[in-house]
């Protein structure tokens, strides 16, 4: 059984304020990762990465400080070995897997060697990882959760998350498998540092197993499309 967190407990302010303002933080951020990727120019793309990461890790901080959402309920604390191991396990099963259907469909392993993965850019998709977990864990999952329960915003979280990685048809698909499993995982062990272990390692996989012409250096949005 999962997890539910008693993390939003009541304010003096009313609940219908409380729900208009959570919904009012979802849409802003959601627009502003938009903005963000679909953004015409790359210094344009990167000024709304920084509002974005601002407005997040903002949010974050003001609920955390506030005692609205504790450590444990952002997923910041340590993980529990049991759903540590769960999570890792089942994270190198499914790399595992991909790689064998790479290989026995006649595929290249590495499919992409002029690009990537290599040690350091390995290194910076980890923190990626981290980043994005932090993005879909700690800030979308929590108030969709506080809106409508755990298993609800297993499946909202999820699909924003996907939607973020249009047009994308490997990207979109992978993200919204991957988010399903991520947030289910986080709904039930409230950790995101094995999450985004696995987030990394089913990253690298993609990079080794599909070729470039699917995943366009793994861009999303105008990116791709400009690939």
């Amino acid at each position: 059984m999962g997890i539910e967190l008693n993390a939003h407990p009541a304010k003096t302010v009313s609940p219908g304020y409380r729900r208009r303002l959570v919904w009012a933080q979802v849409v802003i951020v959601f627009l502003f990762l938009e903005l963000a990727i679909w953004a015409p120019t790359r210094a344009t793309r990167d000024r709304w990465a920084v509002v974005s990461a601002i407005t997040v890790f903002g949010l974050v901080l003001i609920d955390l400080l506030t005692g609205r959402t504790p450590l444990k309920c952002l997923g910041l604390g340590l993980p529990k070995p049991r759903g540590a191991i769960l999570v890792l396990g089942i994270g190198v099963a499914a790399a595992l897997f991909l790689l064998t259907v790479a290989k026995s469909i006649g595929g290249d392993i590495p499919a992409n060697p002029a690009w990537w993965p290599n040690l350091q850019s390995t290194w910076g998709y980890a923190i990626w990882a981290l980043l994005q977990e932090f993005i879909l864990q700690s800030f979308f999952f929590n108030r969709w959760e506080e809106l409508y329960g755990g298993s609800t915003a297993v499946w909202l979280a999820a699909t924003l998350f996907a939607a973020a990685h249009l047009p994308s048809p490997v990207l979109t698909t992978a993200t919204l498998i991957g988010a399903l499993f991520f947030c289910e995982m986080f709904r039930r062990y409230r950790s995101i540092y094995p999450l985004a272990v696995v987030h990394a390692i089913l990253g690298v996989t993609l990079a080794l197993t599909v070729p470039d012409s699917l995943l366009h250096h793994m861009r999303v949005g105008i990116g791709y499309l400009r690939y």
